[in-house]
């Protein structure tokens, strides 16, 4: 048990900084959401560019590791079996990268684009259409989950081939820091930075969600949603992710990602019968057709011309969001991949968190567009006036038994939190431990501690409120993290090398 404690250092610095951020926001509100949203446009402006290189870098990387003569290495011994099923492999990892924001954008980013699209083509034009359609599937695919991958096997290798005896973001530094780069200065930095940027965007994730829930609630009940209805969501969804954490990977971590799964794939199939399900399948394959042609297009334009914005507020929020929950998925990744290939583990990571994205942006997306084309509901006019979190739930209303689906959203939207917020709590506790070898656990009232921490910052956004400071603390966050992941592919090269 000595093994299991904590690392003072780190543990009270993220703590103590956790209480930092969260003092101003209580005390002067709109002037912190001011600064932040500030910070935010300077560095979206003049930094957003390093971001989209960042991207295409790790497709680059990631393509020559996973094809290349390093892509059989087994992360474990050379005859390990993986250690869990490709299902419940698949639906943590999903579940740990996407959390209940997706069910929140799913069914309306494409209206945001619809009245405001890129590249100077007309609003509320069939090409808005498409471009809208396609936005979504980009944001949330391939390059997303380019971005879990690289730190995953960046990490994963050295503590499963090299045996480094800690699991945390540094562990993949360790041919350039060391073999004791976790409890040096600068590994410490980095670990730091990484469990700041979790902070933040799991933060800024929950604060997205916690209204939706709400929104949600309200409906079913007959009432009007507000700040205490939404701190109530916050508080059932910390204790359930912690009782999650307290049980472990295997009791409650797995288990609850399994039962979030199937819960979800029967929400979408449901979606996909009883809404126009012609309609849903023509344009589904429509967008992902014209996403994929127009990659290269999405992933390099930087607008320098017009100067619209576009960029800034959604591919640049995206791509900070993703860096932010990187190296921390990366964490719990490497902790739940032994046994598999560094090649399984790419490839496994983009095509089952792509496709799972797209089905529900495909469903879910396609449906409430069918709403506003066919003037069954103004999805778009429903934005304007009350806002994102109320619209998921006015375009749900409009299915058959609708209060039943209303019931089984929210049921998914509380699990999908816990299923991302109980690993992002095992992380935050497992890079905060000193020592950590294969099979082991973070001591339960560490996970269950920082658990608690990652209820508190959502909570203060919430009061702060506003889109605009969710995006700010994410973007600020992650930072620091680009230099990081440059840096951990140098190290997983110059280790491989000496394999």
């Amino acid at each position: 048990m000595d093994d299991l404690k904590i690392d003072r250092i780190l543990f009270f610095t993220a703590a103590f900084l956790v209480f930092l951020v969260c003092l101003p926001m209580g005390l002067e509100p709109e002037r912190a959401g001011e600064i932040v949203s500030q910070a935010y446009n300077w560095v979206a402006s003049n930094l957003g560019f390093l971001y989209q290189w960042f991207a295409v870098g790790s497709i680059v990387f990631l393509l020559w590791l996973g094809l290349g003569r390093f892509g059989h290495i087994r992360l474990g011994e050379e005859d390990e079996k993986p250690e869990y099923s490709d299902f419940s492999w698949a639906g943590m990892l999903f579940c740990a990268g996407t959390g209940a924001s997706l069910l929140v954008w799913a069914g309306v980013e494409w209206a945001f684009y619809y009245d405001a699209p890129p590249y100077g083509i007309a609003a509320r034009s069939t090409e808005a259409i498409e471009w809208g359609s396609a936005y979504g599937l980009f944001h949330w695919g391939i390059i997303a989950w380019c971005f879990y991958a690289l730190p995953t096997v960046a990490i994963a290798y050295p503590f499963y081939v090299k045996k480094i005896p800690y699991l945390r973001a540094s562990t993949a530094l360790h041919s350039l820091l060391g073999p004791d780069s976790g409890h040096s200065g600068l590994g410490r930095v980095v670990d730091l930075a990484c469990m700041i940027a979790l902070l933040g965007g799991a933060g800024s994730s929950l604060s997205m969600i916690a209204p939706t829930i709400a929104a949600t609630v309200a409906s079913l009940l007959g009432m009007e949603t507000s700040y205490v209805l939404e701190l109530s969501v916050i508080l059932l969804c910390i204790t359930l992710f912690s009782l999650s954490v307290y049980r472990g990977l295997d009791k409650g971590i797995r288990r609850l990602s399994d039962l979030n799964i199937y819960l979800a794939m029967a929400f979408l199939g449901y979606v996909l019968l009883v809404g126009p399900t012609l309609f849903i399948l023509k344009m589904s394959t429509d967008s992902i057709g014209f996403m994929l042609s127009n990659f290269a297009r999405m992933t390099s334009w930087t607008d320098p011309v017009e100067q619209s914005g576009f960029v800034e507020s959604w591919t640049i929020f995206y791509w900070a969001w993703w860096v932010a929950f990187a190296p921390p998925i990366g964490v719990f990744v490497t902790r739940i991949s032994r046994g598999r290939t560094i090649r399984q583990v790419i490839f496994s990571m983009i095509l089952f968190g792509s496709l799972g994205c797209t089905l529900f942006y495909s469903i879910l997306g396609s449906y409430s567009l069918s709403l506003e084309l066919d003037g069954v509901m103004s999805v778009t006019g429903s934005l304007a006036e009350e806002g994102m979190f109320v619209t998921v739930v006015n375009v749900l209303g409009t299915l058959p038994y609708h209060q039943l689906v209303l019931a089984v959203f929210a049921l998914v939207s509380v699990i999908s939190v816990a299923t991302t917020y109980d690993s992002a709590s095992y992380t935050l506790a497992s890079t905060a431990t000193r020592s950590l070898h294969e099979g082991d656990d973070p001591a339960r009232w560490h996970r269950l501690f920082w658990a608690g921490v990652l209820g508190t910052l959502p909570i203060f956004m919430v009061f702060v409120g506003g889109l605009e400071v969710i995006r700010s603390g994410v973007l600020l966050a992650s930072l620091p993290l680009l230099v990081v992941g440059v840096a951990m592919a140098f190290a997983l090269v110059k280790s491989l090398r000496q394999h």
